[in-house]
This record gives C-alpha cells, structure tokens and sequence, in this order.
C-alpha cells in the first residue's frame, strides 16, 4: 500500500471489494482470532492510506449491524498492545452504524432477561464503549472521539446522554494533569471528543454549554504544557467554541472576486459583464450581530496561539482567526487584522511573524482582508520575505519566508488585478530575489510557484530550477541580481550605475562590524573589479580599490576571522587578474602576507569552511604570481623565489596535517617560471610528504594533495627527454617520479572516515602518464609500464574503474586487447559489477596481472557491497571450473594466492576478506584436485598463514572468517587434517563466547558433512555435545572437548561429495 501514499484516491475504485472480502472474514463465525485480528489489521493499513473519513462510508450500516458490531466489544482487552488496530476498526464502524435513522431504543426490546435482572440498553453499551476507549493509550483513542462526535449528536441520543457526557468529561479534564504521561493521554481523549463535538454538533443543542466548556478551558492552562498535541487541540477547541457562539453566516462586507459557481463565472466572460460584478458589497449594519462577551476570550488565545513554539499549532490558530473573522461585524474583523499586524514587530519571535504570515494568508484567501488594508500589509509582507534573525552560529527565518511567499500566492488569487497593480513590482521583485538567491530550496521553489502570470519566469525558474543552489546563484540571476556572482555578471549591463552607485554602498558595508555583512560585500567588490577589468570602460576603478585596502588588509581587524580569510583570498585573487597597477607596491608584500596566513590557519578552521579557504589560498596565490612575481624579461626575482620555496618546502614537514595540504597545493599551484630551477627541490619536498610513517600515518589527505601537486606540477613544466632536472620533466627524474606514484597505491590506510588510503590510489598516474605518451613516449621503461599495469589491474578489480592509455611496452598487449576490445570501449559499463568483472577475472590467465588482480578480487569477494560479491564471486568461480581439472594451471594459481595472503599478514583490510574469499572457494570445491594427495603443500602453507593471521586476534570479524576457512581445510588429507581440528579445539576454548558458539555451530556443519571423521558409535554423542552444550559457559567445555577429540578418528578418509 506504501506506493498509494502520495496518490490514495486511486485506490477508491477498489476499496469496496477489499472491504467486503476482509469483512466476510470478520463475519465469519468459524474464523479464528489471530484470522479475524489479521483482517482488521488490513483494515486499518487501507484506513490509513486513504483516510477513515473516505473509508467510513464503506462499511455496511444497516440495523442488524448495530447489535453484532457492539458484540464483538466483548471480547476485546483495551489494554492489549497487539490487537488495537482490530479495536480502532470497530470503533469506526460502529460509529456508522450508530446512525441508522431509528431510534435506538427500539433495538432494546424487553430490557429484562429471564433471571429478573435487567439488562443494558444499547445506547449505553455505546456510551460505555466510547467513554472507555477514551482513555486508552493506542490508536483507538483517536477513533472513540470519532464514534462521540457521531453519537453524541444523535437527537435522541442529545436529549439523554449529552448533559451527562459533558459533565463527565468536563470533571476528567480538570482532574487530569499535563503533568503525568497518564493525564496527558486522558486529556488529549477528553479534548479530541470535545471537539469533535463541538464541530459536529448544531449550534443550538451546543450553545447552552459553550460558556462551562471555554471557562473549564481556561482553568486548564494548556499553553503552558509541553506537549505540542494538547496545545494544537485546545486551539481547535477555543475555534469551535468562538464559532458556537457566533451565528453561522457569510459576511456581506467581504471582498468577493468572480463567483464560486463555474457557469457563472464563464457567463461573465466579457470585460463589460466583469465590470458589473460589485466586488465589495456594502456594510452589513442593516444587520444585527450580536456578539458575545466570550468572543473577545477565544480570539485573544488564538492570537497567542499564533505565536506558539509548535507549527502545527500556529497553523491551527491561522484558520480559526479565519473562521472567527468570518462571522464578525466589519468594524471588528478589521480589529482582528489589527491584532494580527501586531505580530510583524521586531520585538517579537520567529514564531510570531510565522503566525502571522499564516493569519494573513487566510484572511486574504477567504475575502476578509480587504483592498484597504494592502497599503499596511503588503510593507509587512515585504520585509517577511527578507526575515533572517541571528542565534548564535546559525540563523532562524526559512519558515517565515516559506509562509510570506504563501501569503503571495493567496494574495494573487484573491484580488483583481487592479487591486495589486500599485504593488506588483515591488512584490515581484521580492518574490524574484528569493527565488533566486534564497539559501533553503523550500523558500526558492515556494516564491517560484507564487507568480500567476509570470510565465516566463516560471519557465525559467521552475520547481526544479531553482531545486539546486549553484544553479539558482549562477544561471537564473540574470532575472535578477544581489550575490557577488550575479553582480559580476549584471556589471557589464550597467557599469555606471555599478560604478557609481553600488561600488560606494559596498564600501562602507565593508567596513561593517557585522562578520557576514562584511564577508558580502568585500566578495562584491572582488566581482565588480573584475568584471569591470574585463569590461575595461571605467577609467576611475581604481580609487574605490585604494579606499577598500585600507580597511580589508588591515591585519589586526583580519584576524581570527576565517570566514574573511576566504574572501580576502578570492578577493586578492580578482584583483590579481583584474591587473591592478600595483606592481612593486609594498601592498604585494601584504597580499602574500594574508595567502601565507590563511594556508598555516587551515587547522584552526572548521572541516566545513577549510576546503573553501585551501582553495581560495591557493587560487590567489597563481593570481598573484602571475601578475606581480614575473619581470619585464620573463623571469623571476631570484630572492623572492628562494624565500618563498624555503618557507613553503619547510612548512612541507610541519606537524599539523592541514599545513601540509595547504603548501602541497601551493607549490603545485605555482606557474613554470616560478619553478624554474627549483624542480628537483619541490619535487623532493612533495615526495616526503607521501611517505608514511609512524608520526604520520594517518595524514592520509596530506598524501592526496601532495600527489595532487606532483600531478600539478609535472603539467605545469611539461616534458622534454634532454632537459634539467630542475627544470622540466626529463629522463632523469620520470622514473622518481612514477616511483612516487606507485608507491602510493599500496596504502591501504583506514580510520573512522573509511578507507582514506584508497584517496591516493590512482591519483596523478593517469595525468602523467597520458602527458607523457603525448609528448615523449619513449621515457616510460617497460618495467615501469609492467608496474602500471599491474595496479590498474588490482584497482579496476577492487573498484571497478577504467583507464585505457596508448602507451608503449604493455605486457600482453594482444590478449588485452582481446579482453577488451576496442569496439566495445563505448558499450561496457566499468561501473557495473555484472559487465566489468567477467572481463577483469580473464586477466587470470596472464601472469603478469594476475596477482594484483587477485589482491583486488579478494576485496571485492569478501566486501560488503551485496552487487560487487555476487558478481565478483560469480565470476572467480567461473574462471576456476575453466583450470580446476588443470594441475599446473591450479599450482600456479594457488601459489599466486598464498603470496598474496602471506604479503597481506596481519592487514586487515586484505587479509579479512581474504579469508571469506578462501572460505567460498573451499565450499565450491576449488581446490578438490589438492585432496587427492595427503598433506599438499598448498593445505600446509594455507594452515600456516591462518594460524599466524589470527595469533593473539581480537577481531570478531577474522576470527569468524578463520573458523569457515578451517572447517573448509578439514578437506584435506593427513596430518594436516590433525593440525586443522586442533585450531577449532582451541577456538571452542576461546574466551570470547560469540567465538565459541559460532565454532561449534560450523563444527557441527562440517560433521555433518564430513561425518567419517568421527566414530559411527559415539557419532550421536558428539553431535549432542556440540548442539546442546551452553557454550556461553566456559568452565565446562574443555572437559567435553577433552571427551570429544578422543572421539574423533583422526586419519579415517572421507567419503566422496554427493
């Protein structure tokens, strides 16, 4: 039913035959309880999909339904837990049946039975059932106030049972308490029956009992309660009561637009019948309103409850200030828009301006807000659109806008064009900027929805549009314009009115105490600059400049204020590429001053800020060389060269790992120039940083953006075979260089973050290697190619990914070629599992791949991820049916695999799944050709590494894999076959006691399987030990295991499989 959810109407054309087919069942004598449960239950599950008040008209309600209905109540445990979906049914239907157009009174017959005693009449076997299942703590609750709201109502039921109904109700409700989960469960029963009432009820039989119902309300203090539901209740409460006391009529003084018959409105086609529709009728003062004292009460606590902590609440409040100003004389409904104003002060909460926002957009939908009071309106409305108010680190005001853009779309629906015309544009433009520049994408896509003309605006900005944030600040500001991007882009549009009127208004917002305004407008005026350079009309751009430097590189306001970091990078940066005349200016000294500063605070910054200033440094800093470090003869100042390396490669060692990512990055952000000469030295200083070692072995990132720069750097000096070494890439250095690379796709690091050692792998050998086969070729040595290879065989194993590089000495160049041939490069999907690894488990077969292809299958096959094992696994074991009858091709393959577990010992991200790699190919019979001969040295060599893997391990996880492989070994002739059950005795000792019983579980398999090795007569008592014992219990087992191995016979062969 979950997929009827978001669309439950199209279930209606099948909800009659599921209701009769789940009844029938109901109805049947012979079905069993835990039968007629189930269908109730499905009852409830259809209920709650489509909704009870659609559902109630389904049930069968004719009068012999009432008596069996009430029956089946007997046999029902209002305290049992598990079958309140039956009773919630019930209740329901019973509240159908309760309406039969009869009095109930002649279902009672003769109220006294044969005993003499008399007997309870249905009318209050009803009241009894709904007065006990308004106190309950489930579900049935809700649907008892449902059944009171019905039967209540009824007129003979009114004149009887209603009085006393109250009263008792009205006497729970104050003697309950908030308090206590027990007297909040009784009060929200005796609430919700109250309400329902009170909705449902006529306004006469109600009215007598309206004033002790609000008075006993009162007393009450529910908007003191913690408990969102109460207060959400005691608002629809106060409604129905304010609406009690007021007569039920249509305000004449409302404003009317159209009509709400269709024919009607399609008659008055024609712009001269449209003219003669009176939109605004006269005042009522012909009529008399009498308006109760009590009024005045009910509307005062909906006004508070606008400005409730809980939205539902406030929502709730909204509609009733509606209803109630509905049925109000003019003169007092425009009091209550009044009161309503009231909440937009800056004085009051969030909550309050989200209230009233609610308020207004009701009495705008219903007519009562009338054209009148636009001009004191729509201001309010305005500045909701904007709201943001400041709590600590973040802010509060998305729910408002949300609301304020709501009010909108009522406000565009409910008046005539001519009403709003003296407010659209500012309206508009409002809308506009929350569609665009708004940070929450709820608030984007409801100011998208408002325009009811706006087509294209719509289509530019629809609901998906404006979905994404980069798209809505970058692609659709061409509607309008407030972020530093968009001004960039609206520069070249007006550069005067940029120039003159905005630059100015930037300035002193720069200088604004205010952290964000400041980070604002310092941005804009990066992107004014720049787009102003670009546009190169304004001769005068440069003395704003001179103003803004002396506040934004002041170093003492700058520091301690990381967010400001960013923006003085992009804003050097801008400025930089803008070509500011500012060559030889002690302010460059400044500027590289502020770059430096921000790349050694990155580890003072927060983890989500920190790639943004990292960038934002190292975007600068290229800028910045570029333009201010390069001569008129095309070199470097030498000794700015040297100092700058000299503390950049320094800081390459430094303690902090985000130090280092930040120099790394820097270095490798620096242009030709600026390297020549120094290549070797950065090139070595980039290479430590990859190394790892005890300090830092967890600076996994430090190595990625180390490698990052090495990559950078080697593109930026490209390549030339005679060349310096300090200069260019040459045949001197490319082999380091690759000795760098590959040596990072062995790091299998891992902290709480993942594998973080899987960052390094891979990075910068594509870009090397494809710059190198452009260029110069002949300067990758086979050897080095064979290298490559063989990683890429093992990640593409591990990861599924591709990289398919033109370059010379490949090994197996045409078996690779047939594997992955050219003509299907285009069809074959590396990222899903069934297409790449039937194609990665061929490289088997080719030596030269093959044990790094195994290292990467043993990640894949015993991984996590459910598509990457089952197809990974599939096709390893597709691959063995192919060799396993082949002796040599078997010995070659396993010692590849014993060579990568003994290089994996003890690491435990190869080694784990390594293990249920063994353990899966062990259960398929890989390795049946090896038991034919006793004590193979595969067997041995295998038992050997698994009894050195998991000495003195505390891992769950491996020893669990180490007890699969060891029953799998079990297999295997001789004395290996001894060794084997001397491991699983030792583990059925273990101290861990998930160990031991896991243990005996797999032993009691594997005898199972393999049952000659154990004695035929003691065969029964073994096998009751290892299922019966409480393994739990370490003190008794090593006397059973004592027992045990002198049961078990050692040397006896094993049957053949099948």
């Amino acid at each position: 039913m979950d997929k009827y959810q978001e669309q439950p109407h199209l279930l209606d054309p099948h909800l009659e035959w599921m209701m009769n087919l789940l009844l029938d069942i109901v109805r049947d004598n012979d079905s069993p309880p835990a039968l007629v449960h189930l269908a109730f239950k499905f009852l409830y599950i259809i209920t709650k999909v489509r909704g009870y008040k659609i559902f109630l008209g389904l049930f069968p309600h004719e009068v012999a339904d009432v008596q069996p209905v009430i029956d089946m109540f007997t046999n029902q445990n209002p305290k049992d837990h598990e079958t309140w979906e039956t009773r919630y049914v019930l209740l329901l239907w019973l509240s159908v049946t309760c309406l039969i157009p009869f009095d109930l009174s002649r279902l009672d017959g003769n109220l006294t039975s044969e005993c003499g005693q008399s007997r309870t009449s249905v009318m209050d076997r009803i009241l009894q059932i709904a007065e006990s299942y308004l106190v309950v703590s489930d579900k049935a609750r809700d649907a008892a106030a449902v059944l009171i709201s019905k039967f209540i109502t009824r007129p003979d039921v009114k004149k009887k049972k209603m009085a006393d109904f109250l009263d008792w109700t009205l006497l729970t409700l104050s003697k309950s308490s908030f308090q206590t989960m027990e007297g909040t469960i009784i009060m929200d029963g005796m609430l919700q029956a109250l309400a329902q009432v009170f909705k449902h009820g006529t306004r006469e039989s109600c009215l007598p009992y309206a004033s002790t119902v609000l008075e006993c309300l009162d007393k009450c203090k529910l908007s003191e309660s913690n408990h969102t539901l109460l207060r959400k209740l005691g608002v629809k409460l106060v409604q129905r009561l304010g609406l009690t006391f007021l007569k039920p009529r249509l305000a004449k003084w409302r404003y009317q637009r159209g009509c709400r018959s269709l024919t009607a409105n399609l008659r008055l086609s024609t712009p001269d019948e449209e003219k003669q529709i009176p939109y605004i009728l006269a005042s009522d003062s012909d009529e008399d309103y009498d308006v109760p004292e009590e009024v005045e009460n009910v509307i005062e606590q909906l006004l508070v409850g606008l400005k409730d902590k809980d939205t539902v609440v406030r929502w709730s409040a909204a509609k009733g200030i509606g209803r109630m100003t509905g049925r109000l004389p003019k003169e007092l409904a425009d009091d209550v828009v009044g009161s309503v104003l009231d909440c937009f002060s800056f004085q009051e909460t969030d909550n309050a301006w989200h209230g009233g926002c609610l308020a207004l957009a009701e009495l705008g939908r219903r007519g009562l807000l009338l054209p009148s009071r636009l001009t004191d309106v729509v201001p309010v409305i305005l500045k909701a659109l904007t709201y943001d108010e400041k709590r600590g680190a973040c802010s509060v005001g998305s729910n408002v806008r949300d609301a304020a853009c709501y009010v909108c779309w009522a406000f565009a629906r409910a008046y005539e064009p001519e009403e709003l015309k003296p407010f659209v544009n500012k309206i508009s433009s409002a809308l506009v900027i929350v569609t665009v520049f708004d940070r929450d994408v709820n608030c984007r896509r409801a100011a998208s929805g408002t325009f009811p003309h706006g087509i294209d605006i719509l289509t530019t900005a629809d609901y998906f549009a404006v979905g994404n944030r980069s798209n809505c600040f970058l692609n659709i500001r061409v509607i309008r314009g407030l972020s530093t991007k968009a001004l960039h882009n609206l520069t070249p549009q007006a550069p005067e009115y940029i120039t003159t009127i905005v630059f100015p208004k930037l300035l002193p917002l720069a200088m604004c105490s205010d952290l964000h305004t400041r980070h604002g407008a310092v941005l804009a005026c990066a992107e004014i600059t720049y787009a102003l350079y670009k546009l190169a009309t304004e001769k005068n751009r440069y003395k704003y400049i001179c103003i803004i430097f002396s506040v934004i590189f002041d170093k003492t306001s700058l520091y301690n204020d990381f967010l400001i970091l960013f923006l003085v990078c992009t804003l050097i940066k801008n400025l930089s590429l803008s070509k500011m005349p500012f060559r030889g200016d002690p302010v460059i000294g400044s500027w590289q001053w502020l770059i430096d500063d921000s790349l050694k605070s990155l580890h003072l910054i927060s983890s989500t800020s920190r790639q943004h200033v990292k960038e934002a440094a190292v975007s600068a800093l290229a800028a910045l060389c570029n333009e201010y470090y390069l001569n008129q003869q095309g070199e470097v100042d030498p000794v700015i060269q040297d100092e700058l390396m000299k503390n950049y490669i320094s800081e390459l060692q430094n303690t902090e790992e985000m130090i280092r990512c930040g120099f790394s990055l820097a270095l490798g952000s620096f242009p030709s120039f600026f390297l020549k000469g120094k290549l070797k030295l950065v090139l070595e200083g980039l290479k430590a940083v990859t190394h790892i070692s005890s300090k830092d072995l967890s600076f996994a990132e430090a190595r990625r953006d180390a490698l990052k720069a090495i990559t950078k750097v080697c593109q930026t000096v490209g390549v030339k075979a005679e060349g310096s070494q300090d200069d260019v890439i040459c045949k001197e250095n490319v082999s380091q260089i690759y000795e760098t690379l590959l040596g990072c796709m062995n790091d299998y690091t891992t902290d709480s973050r993942g594998d973080v050692g899987a960052w390094l792998q891979c990075t910068g050998l594509m870009e090397l290697t494809l710059l190198l086969t452009r260029s110069q070729p002949e300067l990758i040595e086979a050897d080095v190619c064979k290298q490559i290879m063989c990683c890429l065989a093992q990640q593409s194993s591990e990861k599924i990914d591709s990289f398919d590089p033109p370059i010379p000495h490949v090994p197996y160049r045409e078996e690779l070629e047939k594997i992955f041939p050219k003509s299907e490069s285009a069809i074959l999907n590396w990222n899903a599992p069934s297409q790449a690894f039937p194609c990665i488990t061929q490289l088997l077969a080719l030596p030269a791949y093959r044990y790094h292809v195994l290292l990467g299958l043993a990640v894949s096959v015993g991984g996590l991820t459910e598509s990457t094992v089952r197809y990974s696994t599939q096709s390893l074991f597709e691959y063995m049916k192919k060799i396993q009858n082949d002796i040599q091709a078997m010995d070659s393959f396993s010692e590849t695999l014993l060579q990568v577990f003994k290089d994996n010992l003890l690491n435990d991200r190869v080694s784990v799944p390594l293990l249920k790699m063994l353990d899966q190919m062990l259960a398929n019979g890989c390795f049946d050709i090896f038991t034919t001969e006793e004590n193979h040295w595969f067997s041995l060599k295998l038992l050997s590494f698994c009894k050195e893997e998991i000495k003195k391990s505390k891992d769950i996880q491996k020893l669990r894999s180490s007890i699969a492989v060891f029953c799998g070994m079990i297999q295997f002739p001789g004395d290996v076959r001894k060794k084997v059950l001397f491991q699983l005795f030792l583990l059925l000792c273990h101290p861990f006691p998930i160990i031991r019983k896991t243990t005996a579980s797999q032993v009691y398999e594997m005898v199972l399987i393999y049952s000659d090795i154990v004695d035929p007569a003691v065969f029964d008592e073994v096998m009751t030990i290892l299922s019966d014992t409480a393994w739990i219990e370490r003190g008794k087992i090593c006397k059973l295991i004592i027992i045990t191995v002198t049961t078990i016979r050692l040397n006896s062969p094993i049957k053949e499989r099948g």
